[in-house]
């Protein structure tokens, strides 16, 4: 564990912490583009419906290890929307600028190729460029430092 108060978080957190809200962007995404195509909805719509539920899947994850170490859903709701917003409207952003620029993606379909290349594509670069942000949040005690505040010594599970 390398907690480096003095300067700049680590790489490392910054790297856990992003692949965290990855995970649960990356849930909400798929989950909303299957829902939104399946119904034959409008890209719009479908976009909208995938940066909800990455919302939803985003806290969900995070909200999870708090609950099971005995904090309340409201204290553990505050964590959340604390420690992951900006993280997850920084992912979402790029994600959803690089499917709407990328020729077809968002009309491929689910059982093209280029749809699923383009969304693991978008995740990626989303990924990289949030890294920096959440190393930048958890420097200034902000992001995931957060949650990491509520964890035990005996509890760390990352």
């Amino acid at each position: 564990m390398d907690h480096n108060r003095h300067g700049s978080a680590s790489w490392r957190m910054a790297a856990q912490a992003t692949l965290h809200c990855l995970t649960g962007c990356a849930i909400g995404e798929v989950l909303g583009m299957v829902i939104g195509t399946a119904l034959g909805w409008t890209a719009g719509a479908t976009v909208v419906l995938a940066i909800g539920l990455a919302f939803v899947f985003g806290y969900a994850l995070t909200m999870r290890p708090l609950l099971r170490s005995g904090i309340g859903v409201r204290d553990a709701l505050k964590v959340a929307l604390a420690a992951d917003t900006v993280s997850i409207v920084v992912m979402e952003i790029i994600d959803n600028v690089v499917m709407l620029v990328v020729p077809g993606a968002m009309e491929a379909g689910l059982g093209n190729r280029l749809f699923w290349g383009s969304l693991a594509f978008a995740l990626a670069v989303a990924f990289m460029l949030t890294v920096p942000v959440n190393r930048w949040l958890i420097a200034r005690g902000k992001g995931h430092a957060v949650v990491h505040q509520h964890h035990s010594p005996h509890q760390h599970n990352h």
